[in-house]
């Protein structure tokens, strides 16, 4: 896959940003990447779009800016030439998705039938935007349209918003997901540039669903883990689970039998996606250890991270 198209994935949620004003183009884009989204479609509907493409990939780099709404070649090579590093269509135009093909432009082309995924596949495509996605049939009709096709990503566009969001990013044929619930016209308009931060902050957060899973606590044998296990199930009403390495009490309390990571042991944090979660806490700093990787039907199921704190380590671990 493209390596623009790979950091659509790893972001999850592609904004999709109708300018009036280019002036207007970098305090949005700032509180895109205040509000953990550092991506922005800039879509070809204002006369604005061009030049605020250009600010913005001049103005703020580390925003990855593409083109949405193209809809002819030379809208393709105007949107380029301003910095656009990615093309987006609301439908499949052969002579548009030719020209991206050609120049090696990545483009994600608007579908929504099974006719319109094999003319992306015949081109050498394998991430298709499915748009309008609600009004074409919503989660459903993408699940059993997407069937036959199994090299396929889609990036649902239309409708999507903050309810269901996370129903589209569980499927696991979704690259991500694209919508302007987060950078609405009229917000930008009125200035409100504090509140798209936040409102963008908050859906971000929402897509990753972190939560406490479990504490872990490092114990020197089997018989302290034992004995902790049973004290603290007794206490709180829990059930004992032994296993190989560690003896649980209840599903929010781990006891090891023998030192693992962690000084005084771990703690493991949940999420909807381990692969996602890790290239978003990358952005802040935070490493993982590699060798500690476990897969689950070709996905990262869990991971601990480089991150200390207390004597505790913390991991990942998949929803």
């Amino acid at each position: 896959m493209n390596d623009i198209l790979q950091r659509i994935g790893e972001l999850g949620i592609v904004p999709v940003v109708k300018l009036e004003k280019a002036e207007d183009a970098v305090s949005l884009g700032r509180a895109l990447l205040e509000g953990d989204l550092p991506i922005a479609e800039v879509t070809f509907r204002t006369d604005a779009a061009e030049e605020s493409i250009r600010t913005l990939s001049k103005e703020l780099p580390e925003l990855l800016v593409g083109a949405g709404t193209v809809l002819t070649k030379e809208q393709v090579r105007r949107a380029v030439d301003a910095g656009a590093k990615f093309i987006v269509t609301p439908g499949f135009n052969p002579s548009v998705v030719d020209y991206c093909v050609e120049n090696h432009i990545p483009i994600t082309p608007g579908i929504n039938s099974p006719s319109q995924i094999e003319m992306a596949l015949e081109r050498g495509l394998n991430v298709v935007k499915f748009f309008p996605a609600e009004q074409s049939g919503g989660l459903p009709m993408l699940k059993a349209m997407s069937a036959p096709y199994g090299s396929v990503k889609f990036i649902p566009t239309g409708g999507v918003d903050t309810k269901n969001m996370l129903s589209y990013l569980a499927f696991n044929k979704i690259l991500a997901v694209g919508g302007s619930w987060m950078v609405k016209p009229e917000m930008v308009a009125a200035g409100q540039f504090d509140e798209i931060a936040r409102i963008t902050r908050e859906a971000v957060y929402t897509m990753h669903g972190f939560e406490l899973a479990h504490l872990g606590v490092n114990c020197s044998d089997g018989q302290e883990a034992a004995d902790g296990a049973e004290k603290i199930a007794s206490l709180f009403g829990m059930a004992v689970k032994d296993g190989n390495s560690s003896i649980f009490a209840g599903k929010a309390f781990e006891f090891m039998k023998s030192p693992y990571l962690g000084e005084k042991g771990h703690v493991a944090i949940s999420c909807n996606d381990v692969a996602r979660a890790l290239a978003f806490l990358k952005s802040k700093g935070i490493g993982s250890l590699p060798e500690t990787e476990k897969k689950k039907d070709g996905r990262t199921a869990a991971i601990y991270l480089d991150l200390h704190v207390g004597g505790f380590i913390f991991h990942l671990l998949q929803k």
